[in-house]
């Protein structure tokens, strides 16, 4: 079998969309995603606020819809979907997609919008049948697509950190997937196995010009790292940063399963490295640490730990009062409190330059 290849460019402001060029084409993305078959952009929306390494960025958005139009690629379909506290078009707005959509004659189209059916998997999904049985649906508009994850390079609380792996979540299960955190690794294992059932074509675009290091995939302390990260292989790009960040990424549960199961690489020592020579990748440790916001602390401490309050919080119309918090925590309280001063920080390097340009 031969290994798969992960693209590693360092990267500047000044150009970043062409790099974005140079790291698809070093990973071979047109081999893996078809001209013949449409390709949906699978967004990252952490936030519908802005914040630095959260969601998809504006240059990451536009470096690879300026690479995709330049080689030919018109049947491109951008999407994303909603959590129970996020919003489709306010983070759209948030995060300055839009304008970047309309300038390459692109129409958002929300995964809110469009319709959801029943897919019978062929692989065993055991994961996603325990959570919701034959009640899970995906978009219908995803069957048959080639799909194209544009994630940030960052942790995350439930996962250690999230990457090409974790953006299918958004993708592929409804507002209900907060279920899934109590068995999240397995989850994730599952829906790539269905990633690679229905779509004909997968690859991962990962922007780290700025990372996010701490209690993510939100609250983070925002890290420039200039590094750019592309692959086919789903498991061998989110191995190869969480490597980056200073993990062994055999030791993080979702990477080490799907390795297991032969869904994709996660030993960096199988993995070849375009860009960046594997010398230089594999001696580089950012030393990033994974914490949890008080949110996610007490999601998994009551999802795990106590199965009666877990029924009654989180499975009847109680739940309102954790989306509340959840989100009087992060928007009223975090991010005026900390997030905007480190958003005045950023705003004065080369990437907060560049953000505000768009």
């Amino acid at each position: 079998m031969k290994p798969p290849v992960v693209s590693v460019v360092k990267t500047t402001p000044r150009t970043v969309l062409d790099d974005y060029g140079k790291l698809m084409r070093l990973a071979q993305y047109r081999k893996e995603l078809k001209k013949r078959h449409e390709t949906l952009l699978k967004l990252n929306l952490s936030w519908s606020l802005y914040y630095p390494a959260c969601s998809t960025e504006p240059w990451q958005l536009e470096g690879v819809l300026k690479t995709l139009k330049e080689d030919g690629y018109k049947r491109l379909h951008p999407v994303e979907n909603r959590t129970v506290v996020t919003d489709v078009w306010k983070g759209a707005t948030g995060n300055k997609w839009l304008p970047i959509l309309e300038k390459y004659g692109l129409a958002y189209e929300p995964l809110t919008e469009t319709k959801w059916v029943r897919y019978k998997a062929k692989a065993d999904l055991p994961a996603l049948t325990e959570l919701f049985g034959e009640r899970h649906t995906i978009p219908e508009s995803f069957i048959g697509k080639n799909v194209l994850h544009l994630p940030t390079l960052k942790t995350h609380g439930h996962t250690k950190m999230t990457g090409a792996m974790k953006n299918a979540f958004g993708g592929l299960i409804t507002t209900m997937r907060h279920h899934s955190h109590k068995i999240i690794d397995e989850v994730l294992v599952d829906l790539l196995k269905l990633q690679q059932e229905i779509h004909p074509g997968i690859f991962a675009v990962m922007d780290g010009a700025v990372a996010g290091d701490g209690a993510g995939p939100r609250t983070m302390k925002p890290k420039t790292k200039n590094i750019l990260l592309a692959s086919s292989d789903q498991v061998a790009i989110d191995a190869t940063a969480a490597h980056l960040m200073g993990y062994d990424p055999l030791r993080i549960k979702f990477i080490r399963m799907a390795h297991d199961q032969g869904l994709g690489i996660g030993d960096v020592d199988q993995i070849d490295y375009a860009g960046m020579s594997k010398k230089d990748v594999l001696k580089t440790n950012y030393g990033f640490t994974t914490k949890k916001s008080p949110v996610i602390f007490w999601d998994q401490t009551l999802r795990k730990n106590y199965p009666l309050f877990e029924r009654l919080v989180f499975h009847t119309s109680l739940f309102k009062l954790p989306i509340f918090l959840s989100y009087f925590y992060h928007d009223k309280v975090w991010y005026p409190m900390v997030g905007k001063s480190r958003i005045r920080k950023f705003n004065k390097t080369p990437w907060g330059k560049l953000w505000k340009t768009y």
